[in-house]
This record gives C-alpha cells, sequence and structure tokens, in this order.
C-alpha cells in the first residue's frame, strides 16, 4: 500500500512519514515540490504516485496573517484540499484532510462535537471549513480529522517559542483564559494513520487528553523541561488576560474537541496531554 504525504518538512506531516504502519509506503511532497493551489500540477503528481490514500497535512496555519492575507489563506486551505480530493478520486485513492478547532466559535460550554454546527470567526478558521465542505463535495468518502494546539520538536510552535522565552528572559507572561487541549503531532500521525487503517471517514476529532490553559501549558514547560536538561531552572510564568494580548484574530475561548468518536475506531483514548508533552521534551533533549 502506497500513501502520498502533502506538506512534507511540516509538523505532522514529518511525524506522519516517521511511524508508518507495517505495509505502508510513504512518499512525501514538500510545498517547494507541489502547489495545491494549481489543479493541474496536482493532477499530474498524484497520476504520477498512483497512491491507495493521500494524507493532506498541507495547510494555511498563519492565523493572525491571514487576516490580510485572506486571499491566499482560501486559495491552500479550501482550493488545495479540493484539488487534492478531486485527484484522490480520480485514481481511486482514499483522502484523508486535517482540519481545525478554529471552525469553531470558542463559546461552547463543554466539549465541541463532530456533528457541532461550525460558526469562524476568523479567516484561518473560515477557510477551513470551507476546506471540509469543498473536499466532502468532491469525495464524500474522505476522512476529515479536526485537531488543536499542535506541538512538536520541528519547526515553530508554542512549546518551542516557550523554551526560547524562557531560557532568554527567565520569565514570561502567557494567556490563561483561553481552554483547550496541547496535542503532540506524534499522537495525532499515530491517530490519523490509525483512522486510515480502520477506514474511518466522516468528520472526526482528535486532541490528546486532558484539558489546559496555555498558560497551563506553559507552567507545564517551565516545571518539567529542567528535568530533561532543556532550561537550567525553572521559568517564572504569569497569567495574563486575552485582552493584554491583542491579536489580529481573534483565538477561540473555548476549543476543548470531543474525541468520542476516534477513541471508539481506535479502541482506546489519546495519551494525557502532559506525558504526551513530556515525551516531545525528552525528544528535544536526546537531540540537542
Amino acid at each position: 500500500m502506497k500513501a502520498l504525504v502533502i506538506g512534507a518538512g511540516g509538523q505532522l506531516a514529518t511525524e506522519l512519514l516517521a511511524a508508518p504502519p507495517e505495509g505502508w509506503e510513504v512518499e512525501p511532497i514538500t510545498e517547494l515540490e507541489l502547489d495545491i493551489r494549481d489543479l493541474a500540477a496536482v493532477r499530474t503528481a498524484v497520476s504520477r504516485s498512483r497512491p491507495d490514500l493521500i494524507l493532506n497535512a498541507a495547510a494555511y496555519t498563519a492565523v493572525d496573517r491571514a487576516e490580510s492575507e485572506a486571499e491566499i489563506a482560501w486559495a491552500v486551505n479550501r482550493d488545495g484540499a479540493a484539488h487534492l480530493a478531486m485527484a484522490a478520486v480520480e485514481v481511486g485513492a482514499r483522502f484523508a484532510h486535517v482540519s481545525t478547532d478554529y471552525v469553531f466559535d470558542g463559546q461552547s460550554s463543554r466539549a465541541y462535537r463532530p456533528d457541532d454546527a461550525p460558526a469562524p470567526r476568523t479567516v484561518y478558521g473560515a477557510s477551513k471549513l470551507a476546506g471540509e465542505i469543498a473536499v466532502q463535495e468532491v469525495a464524500p468518502e474522505a476522512l476529515i480529522l479536526r485537531t488543536a494546539w499542535v506541538y512538536s520538536p520541528y519547526g515553530g510552535n508554542f512549546l518551542k517559542t516557550m523554551l526560547k522565552a524562557m531560557g532568554e528572559k527567565g520569565e514570561v507572561t502567557v494567556v490563561a483564559d483561553q481552554i483547550g487541549t496541547p496535542t503532540s503531532a506524534a499522537t495525532l500521525a499515530d491517530a490519523l494513520w490509525g483512522l486510515c487503517q480502520a477506514g474511518a471517514k466522516g468528520v472526526h476529532h482528535h486532541t490528546d487528553a486532558g484539558v489546559a490553559s496555555w498558560y497551563d501549558f506553559a507552567q507545564a514547560i517551565a516545571e518539567d523541561a529542567p528535568g530533561a536538561g532543556l532550561l537550567k531552572t525553572q521559568p517564572k510564568v504569569l497569567p495574563i488576560r486575552t485582552e493584554d494580548y491583542p491579536t489580529p484574530a481573534r483565538r477561540p475561548a473555548f476549543s476543548v474537541l470531543d474525541k468520542t468518536s476516534t477513541w471508539t475506531i481506535l479502541g482506546r483514548p489519546s495519551p494525557h496531554w502532559r506525558c504526551a508533552m513530556r515525551t516531545v521534551l525528552q525528544r528535544l533533549a536526546s537531540s540537542g
């Protein structure tokens, strides 16, 4: 079996390529090698590869910049996703697409279920929702997996940003009134492979288990990084409100996702976010 991984070089794609299930050959394609906004180029690449499965880990994820670059965000997150789904259908391949908690408005008082009505409040969220809809229209059997707060030892992400700031300043201020769940790209990749192996389709959710604020996440990093050898001393983490840290794009106040359907299909829950975080810290330490 052959899987084509789109968005190679990114956090999720790196983890997807690192641990494919037994019996799978994986072919990576980076954004430099393929502009998914170009339908003809997508068709050519997919036709040449003839995969059994296409995993779309490519996206425009610059949440704040998307507010001023809406045209690019929509071209990648909606049109690019549709092009890949269309090409998958044309060669008889299954299609798996990764989406986001930003399709919701962040006003819920309980974890968002896959069938809850989306209501994005940012250009990024709207473009990702449009991508979901476009994929479902072109490839009704596709798998769409929403996730949130992804980090890894690779690329730019909250955990690595915090480690750098903590090491340089010894003190950081972090928003404490936005609630969600940190998600290791490795556990996300494992869940995505598992769902594909199980033949899952439709919309599902995956994050690690548990709930945290960004402040909680930063505090956990501050507590565990010294033991992993990534910081010399434990830094101070100070909580602030969202209104004290204004950004162009409005962040969801609450973005916890209900993973029941995913856990049922996989036959197991996700690891708790703090356990997954410690694994990432250990990987960073061993690679450093």
